[in-house]
């Protein structure tokens, strides 16, 4: 064999391996057993199948789908307008600002979501007398509002992060160049660094919308008559199974209606890097 030859061989690329890779035939087998689940659940469906099931808990379910959907928007809304003086203090270079805006961040992201709602409507609804005499048992005393403060302090935390990470990743000649156009930091922050980080975030807050539509559930434990709460209800009267089936179905709806609304979005700001 001349050396051209040899070394033509050497080059060559190496021939697949015969048959199918045991990663793909365990993933095969996986997709398969959903399949399988996802047709039995159809099965089940459709053997307890119960009009009269449906015109009494569909309009609860409604409801309750409402007070999910009003829990989630308003402490998105909330979080969001508390995380933007948090995300400014955790990037100060004064060091007692920034620490405590960690200590903030460090434990509503380190405890459960769960604990934390407890905490402000079993810990603080505790100190009736206190709270009447400030005048704050009017807001303590309902689970509505004790849910809506958890959830608006809990994803404020998770939003300054994704804020803070988004406007990092921008570099930093696009502030010494704004700084050279004679633009101000503020500005500079609004003009050019925040439309270019919120691309960046835009996922991560997708995420954390989703976390939030499925943690609402926690919700029904405080009494909150949401989603999750008429489920329960549905079940205590019925002890009917597919209760928490529809309940599952409908969770799983929303949080692919997000998934898919977040990916159109990026596909239209992004349009202009595409092209």
């Amino acid at each position: 064999m001349s050396v051209t030859s040899q070394a033509a061989v050497e080059l060559a690329p190496p021939k697949p391996p015969r048959g199918w890779p045991r990663e793909r035939v365990i993933g095969h087998v996986l997709v398969g057993l959903w399949i399988l689940v996802g047709i039995g659940l159809v099965g089940y469906l459709a053997a307890a199948w119960n009009p009269e099931w449906f015109e009494k808990y569909i309009p609860t379910y409604v409801s309750g789908l409402k007070v999910t959907l009003s829990l989630v928007v308003i402490s998105i809304i909330l979080g969001a307008i508390l995380s933007l003086p948090i995300t400014y203090a955790r990037m100060s270079r004064n060091s007692m600002l920034s620490a405590l805006a960690y200590g903030y961040v460090y434990f509503f992201r380190g405890t459960p979501l769960l604990a934390q709602t407890f905490l402000i409507y079993y810990g603080i609804g505790s100190f009736k007398p206190q709270l009447e005499a400030v005048g704050l048992w009017t807001f303590f005393r309902e689970a509505w509002y004790c849910a809506i403060l958890a959830f608006s302090l809990n994803t404020a935390a998770y939003q300054a992060e994704i804020l803070r990470g988004a406007i990092r990743s921008v570099p930093r000649g696009q502030w010494e160049g704004a700084a050279s156009l004679g633009l101000h930091n503020l500005q500079t922050l609004w003009k050019i660094v925040l439309p270019q980080a919120l691309i960046v975030a835009l996922r991560p807050y997708g995420n954390e919308i989703i976390l939030m539509v499925k943690g609402s559930a926690i919700v029904a434990l405080i009494t909150v008559a949401d989603l999750m709460g008429a489920t329960r209800l549905a079940y205590s009267r019925t002890f009917d199974f597919q209760a928490y089936i529809w309940a599952a179905i409908v969770y799983l709806a929303l949080v692919e209606t997000l998934r898919n609304g977040i990916d159109w979005i990026e596909r239209v700001i992004t349009r202009h890097l595409r092209r």
